[in-house]
């Protein structure tokens, strides 16, 4: 049996319904072949004009939870309640996208989907809606009663992990202890292997320039990092580090590793989106991305697209749907379809 990914819309005023309906177009081969199956999880209206906007074709048909579904299928979040504004911040935006991964994690707890893959939602309409997270990840988490979870962000070969993610800078040192960064290195190892990575090699970048430089510019990396990452190899982990930053993505790039610890957001962000953000050279605007956001830690598989909602293109059929085909690929392989 070809095992079921649940995409969630997030926000239906964004482009979240255009990226689904070129998303599924491009994969049709594979779903008509039964190598893959997929249930959307949003608002029925959104997609049918999405559908309409991209030129039409054979509507995905709408099912219910107990129904036996199709190579795609569209399962609605909750009941629709009037008009829904296009590129616009609403409440009703914000409900759809609480409901929809409401749902399909509780589908993925009961095993009728084998993982999540979640389109942007606005973390503003939300809050409007009553649903008070910071976003998807605080969402699952409450969902699922996990109290910490990883972010990993993968673009092709390049897959990064991270210690922390969104805290000021300055709290970043105190909050690189060797619990969460023990917590981070295995929850990465289970990922590779779950990638099919039989013996994974894990580089950790530095905190410090120079890896501290021998203690010069901190000693984070000789005092904390360095101890953890001895005691892992000497159970015959195949890890490497601390390496200083500026030379790590570099490594990982050249393919010389198959993962990388960071210890901060922007030091594990910049490397993957400046790959995954395609320029055009003529215009200096950028024309597609990739990239995908994996969540470590959770009991369902979750990957995400790594862009946002992009209220100010939505309803012109230019969104470009590589994030979402690359995260539904990612959620493939963690399925181990």
């Amino acid at each position: 049996m070809t095992p079921t990914l649940a995409i969630t819309m997030g926000d239906p005023a964004g482009i979240g319904p255009e990226i689904i309906i070129k998303a599924v177009r491009r994969l049709q081969p594979r779903l008509a072949a039964g190598a893959l199956k997929l249930l959307v999880i949003g608002h029925g209206t959104a997609l049918a004009a999405a559908e309409t906007l991209l030129g039409g074709g054979a509507p995905i048909p709408v099912v219910g939870e107990e129904d036996a579904w199709p190579a795609v299928a569209l399962l609605p979040a909750t009941d629709e309640r009037g008009p829904l504004p296009l590129g616009q911040v609403s409440p009703e935006g914000g409900r759809f996208a609480y409901y929809a991964v409401e749902r399909a994690v509780k589908l993925a707890q009961s095993g009728r989907v084998a993982g999540i893959v979640t389109a942007p939602l606005n973390k503003e309409a939300l809050n409007l809606a009553g649903h008070h997270f910071a976003g998807h990840t605080d969402m699952l988490a409450a969902l699922t009663g996990v109290k910490s979870s990883v972010m990993m962000l993968a673009h092709g070969d390049m897959r990064v992990s991270h210690v922390t993610t969104h805290v000021a800078l300055d709290k970043v040192p105190g909050l690189l202890t060797p619990e969460r960064l023990r917590k981070t290195i295995d929850l990465t190892h289970a990922a590779l292997r779950g990638m099919g990575f039989e013996r994974p090699h894990i580089a950790v970048a530095a905190l410090n320039p120079h890896a501290g430089e021998g203690g010069l510019f901190g000693r984070q990396d000789i005092d904390i990092t360095t101890p953890v990452l001895d005691a892992y190899r000497a159970e015959g982990m195949h890890i490497t580090g601390p390496v200083p930053g500026d030379t790590v993505f570099v490594k990982l790039r050249a393919r010389q590793f198959d993962a990388v610890v960071a210890m901060y957001h922007d030091q594990g962000h910049i490397p993957v989106k400046l790959l995954g953000f395609h320029v055009d050279p003529a215009t200096g605007t950028w024309n597609s991305l990739s990239g995908v956001n994996i969540t470590l830690g959770l009991p369902v598989i979750r990957t995400s697209v790594d862009h946002g909602t992009a209220f100010d293109i939505a309803g012109r059929g230019i969104a470009n749907e590589d994030s979402l085909i690359e995260a539904i690929e990612y959620a493939e392989r963690l399925a181990g379809g």
